[in-house]
């Protein structure tokens, strides 16, 4: 972060003596000098700190003069087992973007940075955060580098990746058996091939990224198809704000988080057309701006002010980060490659925020984000949370902060599997880690349980095994600091239950230490198991089914009209003869069911397709909502008939905006039932169907209007993504108990 320069600099300007230097649990200052003075350093030190730092706490001891002659910075010490934190990576600065004009050593060099800004996770292997422990180390620093790095009041005064076009890492690139090393010349060979519609494949700050004319619907569309990708929306960078607001509407707050050091993709809702191929038509745009010198330079030379940027990965692989596993895989969908001799040690796709009831929240968190811990209010040294099955992230507990993993990916997928276990040994070593307890999802099909299971048996130590959806809860407990028994609401789309059924519409009593379950959304067959999740069709029958029976004319529903006799047929008797047919009362499975049964999305070509289609429809919000029932569990029979009914009418919007409000109102219904019975106030939402906008605003203005406390996740994903927390936080907790 510079934090030390900038206390250098602070010391110095008030001529105070001393000296201070980087400890791996804490910054160190030792400092003497007049009282008023020294005041005056306490308050600057606070306010005036980069912008990129966050000073948790100051602790202050008094000691005796030693008499300090001069203030300066010590060497970097390994203080032991505790560290101080690994800085995320920081969007490149103005100053550094000045010099690729004007700095005659980094004109045009497309890695300028400075202490301000540049790469820190994605580099480091080890603390403390020195040279000698990134991927610089094999870059040996130029007179003019090496001396601006050792100047104190140089902005580049000890940034460990301080390069120029003299002593730095350089890009190259790669076509059709062609290198190209002279700066110049690579750009115009990308814009070249960009600007006819080709593909190139970029190496980033945390991985590869697959770039094209992302107002080319030909090159858009030969991209998607080449990667595999069928419909799952693009993320578009855009060359400036300007062009931004050409496409995308975005208020003051939206803005602040764009254009923030961390540079997230932020969803955006859509103002003016972009080829369908980029967003399948969803009304919406995953955003982001430049962040690295190079994105600036190539918009110097591109006609498109904007571009396709997109994971660099086979379809539900990590994102890749090796070169050489970038020429075999990436090579032959893009037919080009540009790429720098400087190794990523830590992967970390872009992150993802989307702004809901006027918070960001993440639906990503890695980028910019991983790995600054999330605070708490206890304490979790050692343990261990392995997270869920899909958008995995695992956590490691210091002292009283939750460190969580970047983005993983989907368990299921080898590759990811194994950058999980990749990414556990770094981080056990870069915290100076040693589990003491693994906290994991109850399914025990999971890899990440099975992972769990296997660390439990060859280190010894206790495995404590968390619901999915309790996790969920708490999850956000946990990062809103509350310890009090809540009325948890956990609406997903899958998760094992302790009756061993799929759940996912759940209406909890919980704490960080345990729940109750109080009701639920109605079981419903899933015929095919994980299939219904490709073919929502089979579970909008289902739900007819269960409700109606067969002699329901299913001919008249609108999103089973194209699904041929002998499929239905085929899964009537799955449901009837309970033929891998799992029970579920996942809320995701009933917008998946209503999406299909309105004509929306009988089969997806991407995950969550259905639900994120129902949602897009919405044109105009509504009131309204449709009749349901809350008795043992909560039954949506009247629902699915009313939508049925009005499905005649083709008013999509209408049907969409009621059922979301039903869902809505559900919650409110049940949670008015729990605090007249148990006089509990605050209500916590989580789960992914809970990253909806339309869903969690309505849900949030109805409780809040009902003079409840509502809280939801915004530090940490609400889907899987934030599954990791709770489960550490869970098992803190069970370890008190046991203490």
């Amino acid at each position: 972060m510079g934090f030390r320069p900038f206390v250098f600099r602070l010391a110095h300007s008030l001529n105070l003596k001393g000296l201070v230097d980087n400890r791996t649990n804490c910054v160190r200052i030792s400092i003497e000098g007049h009282a008023q003075k020294l005041s005056e350093f306490l308050k600057l030190l606070v306010f005036s700190a980069p912008p990129a730092s966050q000073i948790k706490s100051v602790e202050i001891n008094s000691c005796k003069p030693i008499g300090y002659k001069d203030f300066r910075i010590a060497p970097s010490t390994d203080g032991g087992q505790f560290v101080t934190e690994i800085s995320p990576d920081i969007a490149v600065c103005s100053d550094c973007l000045a010099d690729l004009q004007n700095d005659p050593a980094r004109i045009d060099y497309p890695l300028v940075n400075c202490t301000n800004c540049g790469p820190r996770f994605t580099i480091i292997t080890d603390l403390p955060y020195d040279r000698h422990n990134t991927s610089m180390r094999d870059f040996g620093m130029c007179e003019k580098c090496e001396k601006e790095y050792n100047n104190v009041f140089d902005r580049r005064f000890h940034a460990q990746p301080v390069a120029c076009n003299h002593c730095g890492p350089n890009y190259v690139y790669e076509e059709n058996g062609r290198r190209i090393t002279k700066i110049g010349e690579i750009l115009s060979a990308v814009a070249r091939r960009i600007n006819e519609g080709g593909a190139v494949a970029v190496k980033g700050q945390g991985g590869y990224h697959l770039i094209c004319d992302a107002l080319n619907t030909r090159a858009v569309e030969s991209l998607r198809m080449k990667k595999h990708r069928d419909a799952k929306p693009f993320a578009v960078m855009f060359s400036n704000i300007e062009t931004l607001l050409q496409y995308c509407f975005a208020d003051n707050s939206e803005l602040e988080e764009l254009t923030s050091w961390r540079r997230p993709i932020v969803i955006l809702r859509q103002k003016s057309d972009l080829p369908r191929a980029v967003n399948s038509g969803l009304g919406t745009v995953g955003a982001i701006l430049p962040y690295m010198p190079l994105h600036y330079m190539l918009f110097r030379c591109l006609e498109t002010p904007a571009i396709v940027f997109t994971s660099g990965n086979l379809s539900e692989e990590p994102v890749i980060k090796d070169d050489d596993k970038a020429r075999k895989l990436l090579l032959p969908i893009t037919g080009a490659l540009l790429l720098y001799n400087r190794e990523i040690v830590n992967r970390a796709d872009d992150s993802v925020v989307k702004f809901i009831a006027g918070k960001p929240r993440l639906i990503r968190r890695s980028r910019g984000y991983v790995p600054a811990p999330v605070d708490l209010e206890f304490n979790v040294e050692g343990i261990f949370a392995l997270g869920a099955e899909q958008k995995n992230c695992f956590c490691i507990g210091r002292e009283n902060q939750a460190i969580m993993s970047q983005h993983i990916g989907d368990l299921k997928n080898l590759s990811a599997y194994e950058f999980l276990r990749e990414a556990v040994d770094r981080f056990c070593r870069m915290f100076r880690f040693k589990p003491e307890i693994i906290a994991s999802d109850m399914h025990p099909d999971y890899l990440s349980t099975v992972y769990a299971e296997m660390l439990h048996q060859q280190l010894g130590i206790p495995l404590i095994k968390v619901q999915h959806h309790h996790a969920h809860i708490a999850s956000c407990l946990a990062e809103n600091h509350i310890n009090d028994k809540v009325i948890g609401v956990a609406f997903d789309g899958t998760g094992f239950g302790t009756d061993e059924k799929i759940w996912g519409g759940e209406f909890f009593i919980a704490s960080l230490l345990e729940f109750e379950r109080y009701t639920h959304f109605d079981y419903i067959p899933l015929p095919g198991g994980d299939k219904v999740i490709d073919e929502p069709w089979r579970t909008a029958f289902s739900y007819i089914y269960r409700y109606f029976g067969e002699k329901f004319d299913y001919s008249s529903i609108k999103g089973l009209k194209n699904i041929g006799v002998d499929q239905l047929l085929v899964v009537r008797e799955m449901i009837s003869r309970e033929i891998n047919s799992p029970l579920s009362s996942a809320a995701g499975r009933l917008f998946d069911a209503v999406s299909a049964l309105i004509g929306l999305c009988s089969v997806s070509s991407f995950e969550s397709e259905a639900p994120i289609r129902l949602e897009a429809v919405i044109s105009e919000p509504e009131d309204g909502y449709y009749p349901f029932e809350v008795a043992d569990t909560v039954s949506f029979r009247e629902t699915i008939k009313s939508i049925i009914e009005e499905s005649a009418t083709g008013k999509m919007s209408y049907i969409s905006a009621k059922f979301h409000n039903t869902i809505a109102m559900s919650s409110l219904k049940v949670s008015e039932k729990i605090r007249n019975e148990r006089s509990i106030n605050k209500v916590v939402l989580s789960g992914g169907v809970f990253q909806n906008k339309y869903l969690l605003e309505k849900t949030m203005r109805l409780l809040a209007g009902a003079g409840f406390e509502v809280y939801a996740n915004k530090a940490v994903p609400a889907n899987d993504g934030g599954i990791a927390l709770g489960q550490l936080a869970v098992a803190s907790k069970k370890r008190e108990i046991c203490v």
